[in-house]
């Protein structure tokens, strides 16, 4: 008897867990790239929000932003101490992340926000417009994102990623310009970390130095993360003003990294991963400035303008010469008319005449 209730509770036990339903893919998983069959156009076979509502990356251009004056500048706490402990820098397939201590804060999201990590989005360095929000269309050459989790409702990031309100993203843009040393103390570590996988501690910097002048200028939407599983739970906050960042460290980031294992025999590089702009239907951005109006040669480079403001000025000038060379004309011909008629004094001819 003991040994038929033995059998029947394993095969009990076994049809139950045939009829449980296949785990979901793991949501760090290596199986998306950017490109090729595995590439974003198939993110949402195996993660659904990806092809869902309030997807991010977007384009922030004039027509969806709406000055809002109650958004305040954000607090950064913990950001400044440069006798921070290491951190440790990863190579995770799909770009180079810092994992952040969790007494880094942010306030002013209407909820206390702790740090989590912050990782890079790049392009190429034959096509090296890498950022994933654009402005008006265009693209810069890469682009910061410094992840949080809402810690009043929620114990970690992994537990926070898809629920409400669960993520806060700030972004910095990034252009080529000026070398940054503060961006070299992750770029310097780029070659410890060359294949997938790969992590090493570097020393401890105030992530502070990493954000823009004027922070106190953003765009504020509601999105979502901008790699699968893509949950539309992130509070994004990009800020108006760009760093920069010198050609070489650009180069950097474009060349030291792998998104494949050491010993792969078809090693990739880790180039172009960001994800293509989203559709952005009846949503606004709130933005914290006072938009100021463009002048009427607005996106024309400074060659072009100039080349326009000597071609006005020109042709004023002849419009100028044209005018007065008329009104001289008019004025020559008034008394060349004048000249033309005789007056004969008829008095004196008829005196002349008697005599």
């Amino acid at each position: 008897m003991p040994l038929r209730s033995l059998h029947a509770a394993a095969v009990l036990l076994l049809v139950v867990l045939k009829e449980q339903p296949s785990s979901p893919a793991p949501l760090n998983g290596s199986k998306w790239t950017y490109i090729g069959p595995d590439g974003e156009k198939s993110w949402s076979k195996t993660y659904p929000s990806c092809g869902g509502l309030l997807q991010s990356p977007i384009d922030l251009h004039d027509d969806i932003l709406r000055y809002n004056a109650s958004l305040r500048p954000l607090a950064f706490q913990g950001y400044n101490q440069s006798a921070s402990p290491q951190f440790v820098l990863t190579n995770n397939g799909h770009s180079v992340k810092v994992k952040l201590p969790k007494d880094m804060q942010v306030r002013g999201l209407g909820a206390r926000y702790n740090a989590s990590q912050l990782h890079l989005h790049w392009g190429d360095k034959n096509d090296p417009h890498g950022s994933e929000h654009t402005v008006g269309g265009e693209h810069f050459a890469a682009e910061l994102h410094i992840v949080y989790y809402n810690s009043d409702r929620y114990p970690n990031d992994s537990f926070a990623k898809d629920k409400p309100e669960g993520l806060a993203v700030v972004a910095v843009l990034i252009e080529v310009g000026s070398s940054n040393p503060a961006y070299d103390k992750i770029f310097d570590h780029l070659k410890d970390v060359k294949y997938k996988g790969q992590e090493v501690f570097i020393p401890g910097f105030s992530i502070e130095e990493l954000l823009p002048e004027r922070p106190e200028e953003y765009y504020r939407y509601r999105g979502s993360l901008t790699t699968p599983p893509c949950y539309p739970t992130v509070l994004w906050t990009v800020f108006r003003n760009p760093v920069q960042i010198s050609q070489e460290q650009l180069m950097k980031l474009e060349t030291d990294l792998y998104c494949t294992h050491m010993d792969d025999p078809s090693p990739r590089e880790m180039v172009n991963n960001f994800r293509r702009v989203q559709k952005f239907d009846e949503r606004l951005v709130y933005v914290s400035f006072q938009q100021v109006p463009d002048p009427p040669c607005t996106g024309l480079s400074p060659g072009i303008v100039l080349s326009v403001a000597l071609a006005c000025g020109l042709g004023i000038c002849i419009v100028l010469a044209v005018s007065i060379w008329l009104l001289r004309r008019r004025k020559s011909s008034k008394k060349g008319a004048n000249k033309g008629v005789i007056y004969k004094p008829a008095i004196k001819q008829e005196t002349e005449a008697h005599a």
